[in-house]
């Protein structure tokens, strides 16, 4: 894809959103030469507020390489909300297919003619205390190692200050920077040619995280926690912090579910409308 075919609809969204946006929020962008100029790729980038869609996609539509999100299928069949998801090339995930990949084979299929395929790995908002990324569901690793394209890790915090995670009210004073920076191309070289087993698309979704995290921490010049925060691992705990609060602590705590299914790895991974909840 040439950096010139943008097409009407993004054109569209990009003279509805920009104006509001720019009177929001600040920008501190970087990194955008790490954006590639021509060919397919993914973009892994954190997610930690609803309003950081359209920033972050602000950010990109100035490099010149939109970018395509992943969301539910069922948003794209009717009305002007299917025709601007259709128009503006956005991703559509098959929740009813039962193999991941076919889950996620118009992703492939857009990465494979040279499109920006965006993906939340953390598949929703945050929910880390501080605000740091969560560990990673398997979608844009899967789409990484069928494809073998270029995965360009994205940092973005600012969004958060405005309208911070889960919250209903904005806060708009004082004015807040959206920082935004990309850098070079995850390595997951080591895994190709591997069998995309649970565990090899785990530890390259760690991989990607880890580089989306790095990032992070040079935005805002200091450490994730070791361990990322990992959400299914935390309602065990509130489980078993529940059952010992009520007297009935001595069950067993049940060891975390398998890997999820591809419809529920798809449907997590989609965002929620593609560019926002």
């Amino acid at each position: 894809m040439s950096r010139r075919r943008i097409g009407f609809w993004y054109r569209l969204a990009a003279v509805i959103c920009k104006p509001p946006l720019a009177v929001l929020i600040k920008r501190d962008w970087r990194g955008m030469e790490h954006i590639p100029a021509d060919g397919g790729f993914i973009t892994a980038v954190n997610h930690n507020s609803h309003v950081d869609p359209f920033a972050y996609a602000h950010y990109q539509y100035n490099t010149g390489r939109v970018p395509r999100f992943l969301a539910k299928s069922g948003l794209f069949k009717k009305g002007f909300v299917g025709a601007a998801m259709r128009g503006t090339g956005q991703i559509p995930v098959y929740r009813e297919s039962t193999d991941a990949l076919s889950a996620f084979r118009a992703a492939i299929e857009a990465v494979e003619r040279g499109e920006c395929v965006a993906f939340y790995p953390e598949g929703t908002l945050t929910r880390d205390p501080d605000g740091w990324p969560m560990t990673a569901k398997t979608g844009a690793a899967r789409v990484a190692l069928e494809t073998r394209c270029p995965v360009v890790p994205v940092a973005q915090w600012g969004c958060n200050e405005l309208l911070p995670p889960y919250a209903k009210k904005p806060h708009l004073f004082p004015r807040k920077t959206h920082h935004v920076l990309a850098g070079p191309p995850v390595d997951l070289s080591r895994f190709y040619g591997k069998e995309m087993t649970a565990e090899v698309l785990r530890e390259a979704s760690a991989v990607i995280m880890a580089s989306v995290t790095r990032q992070l921490e040079e935005i805002r010049g200091e450490k994730a926690p070791a361990v990322p925060y990992d959400p299914r691992r935390e309602r065990i705990e509130q489980r078993r912090r529940t059952r010992a609060q009520s007297g009935k602590g001595q069950d067993t705590v049940p060891a975390p579910a398998a890997e999820a299914t591809p419809a529920a790895e798809a449907t997590s991974t989609a965002t929620e409308g593609g560019s926002g909840k």
